[in-house]
């Protein structure tokens, strides 16, 4: 998690390494640091708390003079967050400082035997290992000492590293965890994430599994880890430089449930052409598509609810076999996979570790392997057989919103594709519901305009302490989306259960005034989920439904009523989710709560 920014040029640093940092802080924001060299010694300033402290405390960067340096923003793993545990970390006599994005899994073993050498540690943190082991391995040569450390550290680790010696240089590591780099106008920068750069340059080279850059002002080279040179490609960056800026808007969370229309509606567009559905990234003959028998679907967090709500549309439109998986739980059970199984992993960074572990054991398991990223030229978008990108631009926010829309977007093309192709929807079947997709972006932006008796209601329940989300079929995907926008942001508990397990226990924990949200978009199973709403509100529970226009009898069974606008049953997700979405920022709101950066979370998980 934790964001990383390194610069070498002819600028002063410390202002763009603030800058590059304030664009990752959704990655980790428990403590920051800078280190910059000054000309004759490396000075750093680092302090637990939020960007802006560190800000303050060097005057916008003005207080550390020169044009080399490297900062991080941090989300703990090893160590509480302290001035002492934030990076960046020196060796014992500062002549070497390093920044981390990582776990080093062996750290104690290695913290063990640098000890034994005399090696005195001052924090908790795995990362101070680094430092002392490159103090250890370095004979002059910085290339040769950070290969030598590759070779004994286990873990994943991103690395900016400063040499006080080469003051002319500034190196770059990655293993299993995202580093980009790129040359600026009188200099060359390195990041953990694209919105960093976006200021500085436009071209970036994506930096590969266990290899090493050496930057200089004007000149970047390329390793493996056993010091053979290599070749890189540039890749164009067409993110727009304000879509990483809150644009007037209070948070990002709100600027981006805003801009989910025109993130549905550049997932869609690019995709239909003359009336069909045309997914060139697919690389899948119509023979090929034929021949699948099983769809495995691997995400974590919010791509997971994504992939809950692709089972009923796959298997309900293309009659193909889906199973869902966490991602964290695929990894460390025995799959049974083949080469008529299509792993369809999900991700909106395209670096989140366990899905990148799940995509790599797929591979290896002979299984083909489809990407449904939001990130260009991220780890899951070159290591899938087939990538298809989200259009939805940089999300900053904590909570996904639009990145959520978007893939939801590319999983109903990817349906109605599939079931056209195996002769399950004609022609016309398939005119009417693309007729339906492209209908979406203007009944999202209408609901998002009813915000104002989205957010009277939420003052209602501020100080609500449990909430249960119920659905059934889609709408207990939609259900598990809500639940977790409103726990991750708000800090009040929250669960979403399938309505038909209510009298399976959770029922015994309904008392007087609890809140319970029901989803109900699937017709054939209106009446069923009006029982359920019946039940909670029997035993005292205050009932808020979201409905589709048109079902008033839901008004008899509920306290409060949230319609939406009339769709294709497999789309509703899509219509439902906003005012959920809403309601979980206005009650986060209202008990002020940071809503773009909720405690013990960070953005791109790319760690276990």
């Amino acid at each position: 998690m934790c964001g990383i920014v390194g610069y070498i040029g002819n600028e002063q640093a410390a202002p763009i390494l603030l800058d590059g940092l304030s664009k990752l802080e959704y990655r980790g924001y428990d403590s920051a640091g800078i280190a910059v060299y000054n000309g004759e010694e490396i000075d750093m300033v680092k302090s637990k708390g939020r960007l802006k402290v560190l800000s303050e405390l060097t005057h916008g960067g003005e207080t550390l003079p020169g044009t080399l340096g490297i900062g991080h923003t941090r989300w703990a793993t090893h160590g509480s967050p302290s001035d002492v545990n934030a990076h960046p970390h020196f060796n014992q006599d500062k002549s070497i400082v390093v920044v981390h994005n990582g776990i080093i899994e062996n750290y104690l073993k290695l913290k063990k035997k640098l000890e034994r050498h005399g090696y005195v540690f001052v924090s908790e943190t795995d990362t101070e290992v680094i430092a002392h082991l490159l103090d250890y391995y370095y004979k002059g040569n910085p290339l040769e000492a950070v290969t030598k450390i590759m070779h004994r550290m286990e873990g994943s680790y991103a690395l900016g590293i400063i040499f006080r010696d080469h003051p002319e240089e500034l190196y770059a590591v990655r293993k299993d965890s995202p580093l980009i780099v790129g040359h600026t106008k009188g200099g060359s920068i390195l990041a953990s994430d694209v919105p960093a750069v976006l200021r500085y340059t436009r071209d970036v080279v994506f930096i590969e599994n266990e290899e090493i850059v050496r930057m200089t002002t004007d000149s970047m080279e390329f390793f493996t880890v056993d010091e053979e040179p290599i070749e890189k490609q540039v890749t164009h960056i067409d993110w727009d430089v304000n879509a990483a800026e809150k644009g007037g808007y209070e948070h990002f969370m709100l600027k981006e449930m805003y801009e989910q229309p025109k993130a549905i509606t550049d997932t869609f567009s690019p995709r239909i052409k003359n009336g069909q559905i045309e997914i060139e990234e697919l690389g899948m003959s119509n023979e090929e598509i034929r021949r699948i028998r099983k769809i495995m679907v691997v995400a974590c967090g919010s791509a997971a609810h994504v992939g809950h709500t692709s089972k009923y549309i796959f298997e309900g439109l293309s009659r193909i076999q889906v199973d869902v998986d966490l991602a964290s739980e695929f990894r460390y059970r025995d799959p049974i996979l083949d080469d008529g199984t299509l792993v369809i992993v999900i991700s909106q960074s395209g670096e989140t570790a366990d899905t990148l572990a799940a995509l790599r054991e797929s591979k290896k398991r002979g299984a083909r392997v489809l990407g449904i990223v939001n990130v260009v030229g991220s780890s899951i978008a070159r290591e899938a057989d087939n990538v298809m990108y989200t259009w939805a631009g940089p999300e900053i926010a904590v909570a996904t919103t639009k990145a959520y829309s978007a893939q939801l977007i590319a999983v109903y093309l990817l349906a109605m594709k599939f079931a056209h192709v195996r002769g399950e929807i004609s022609d016309e079947g398939l005119k009417e519901m693309l007729d339906d997709l492209q209908a979406l972006p203007a009944q999202v932006e209408m609901l998002l305009n009813n915000q104002e008796n989205i957010q009277r209601f939420a003052n209602r329940y501020l100080a609500a302490k449990d909430v249960f989300f119920i659905g059934r079929g889609v709408d207990q995907a939609i259900s598990m989306e809500g639940s977790l926008k409103l726990k991750e942001i708000s800090y009040i508990h929250s669960e979403a259960y399938a309505a038909g397990e209510l009298k399976h226990g959770t029922i015994s924990l309904i008392e007087e005034g609890t809140l319970v949200v029901a989803v109900l978009t699937q017709e054939n199973l209106y009446k069923k989920m009006i029982s359920n709403m019946v039940e909670v509100r029997t035993r005292g529970a205050f009932v808020m439904a979201v409905t589709v226009e048109g079902n008033t009898e839901v008004e008899k069974a509920a306290d409060y009523v949230i319609y939406i606008p009339e769709t294709n049953k497999y789309f509703t997700n899509s219509l439902a989710i906003i005012p959920l979405q809403l309601f979980g920022y206005y009650i986060a709101l209202g008990r002020g709560c940071d809503v773009d950066k909720p405690r013990n979370l960070a953005k791109s998980v790319t760690v276990e």
